[in-house]
């Protein structure tokens, strides 16, 4: 991620509180894909090692998926419209104005969530720092005497 100046930062919380924006998430909340509820019914009520996540969060002129405030994170759902050049390029700027905000974003395609919803959950929470120990990248132990 780019250096993110202090400056930068607070204009991108200012710009979060945009009305039009807030109702618009509402309106995304009420009518959630069902990829949007599958993943949602993992990250809810903290139960994701314990991280909150709000859905349809509002970021300046953009609303994320879902978002982890506390690690800055930033989960992104992309469904058929995203699989063109234009939508490329707009995810592209989408993403650059977030990492100014200071946020890290994943990207996962619709399909991806529902057909292993679990293993979208160990993607993000490795994302987040708490992934499980994986035996096989256990470093090797020291060779008897």
């Amino acid at each position: 991620m780019a250096q993110v100046e202090s400056w930068q930062i607070l204009r991108c919380v200012r710009l979060r509180r945009d009305p039009v924006a807030t109702e618009r998430a509402r309106e995304l909340r009420a009518h959630a894909t069902e990829a949007e509820r599958r993943l949602w019914s993992k990250l809810r009520g903290h139960r994701l090692d314990g991280y909150k996540f709000r859905r349809q969060y509002p970021i300046g002129k953009y609303i994320a998926d879902f978002a982890c405030r506390s690690e800055h994170l930033l989960i992104e759902l992309d469904g058929g419209g995203h699989g063109n050049d234009q939508a490329e390029s707009d995810d592209a700027e989408r993403t650059a104005y977030l990492e100014m905000c200071g946020y890290r974003t994943l990207r996962f395609w619709n399909l991806d969530v529902l057909a292993d919803t679990v293993r979208v959950a160990e993607v993000i929470r490795a994302a987040l720092g708490g992934a499980e120990e994986d035996p096989l990248n256990d470093p090797l132990p020291n060779p008897p005497a």
